[in-house]
């Protein structure tokens, strides 16, 4: 798997990307099987990671910390949406 962890970060990011857009541009619904697929491949990539800490330990950390401004900011997008 170690040498796929690249090919996978990139297609769940793609996955992710074209959910967003057809939710946007269609439905929620129909977006929501890419971003789910792409979001399943991205948790899988990360504790494959998580699980090897000492090797990759810096991306390990950058990760944490966009999570961290991910959930920052979906907190504040649900307290300004009521």
């Amino acid at each position: 798997m170690k040498k796929y962890l690249k090919e996978l970060e990139l297609a769940s990011a793609l996955l992710l990307i074209i959910g967003v857009v057809m939710s946007m541009i269609k439905s929620y619904a129909i977006g929501a099987w890419p971003c789910g697929v792409g979001l399943l491949m991205f948790v899988a990539v990360f504790l494959y990671k998580a699980f090897h800490w000492r090797e990759y330990e810096r991306e390990n950390k950058q990760y944490i910390i966009i999570l961290l401004v991910c959930i920052f900011l979906l907190i504040i997008q649900m307290v300004m949406a009521k």
